[in-house]
């Protein structure tokens, strides 16, 4: 958007608008194959063969594998929120630290 002080305005798809150094390089346009996503794989041999193990939810596992294993039956978490196999927290864990320093970014991202 503009060039000052050896910093150049960007915005982003977000539409926040953001300050970066002139001497950084990005990469501007589009996804090339934006239908890669969308491919149905049809089968579990499927992705077997890309060498992808099945999944297997870490409530049908005991409490030596997972957080959310053991109980009788269909237990739910028993913890305040879902976490990895490794313990930290999971679905909706916000990662920016809070400290972190906000002074390059010119306008937020539009509200929800």
């Amino acid at each position: 958007m503009a060039k000052e002080n050896g910093f150049a305005q960007i915005r982003l798809p977000s539409g926040e608008v953001r300050m970066v150094r002139l001497n950084c390089k990005a990469t501007i346009g589009v996804v090339g194959n934006s239908d890669h996503e969308n491919v149905s794989l049809g089968k579990a041999g499927r992705k077997r063969h890309m060498g992808i193990r099945p999944t297997v939810r870490g409530s049908v596992m005991n409490p030596n594998d997972h957080p959310h294993g053991g109980g009788e039956g269909k237990s739910p978490i028993g913890r305040p929120g879902p976490v990895t196999p490794w313990g930290k927290p999971a679905l909706g864990y916000k990662t920016r630290k809070k400290n972190k320093s906000n002074k390059y970014i010119v306008k937020r991202r539009k509200d929800k």
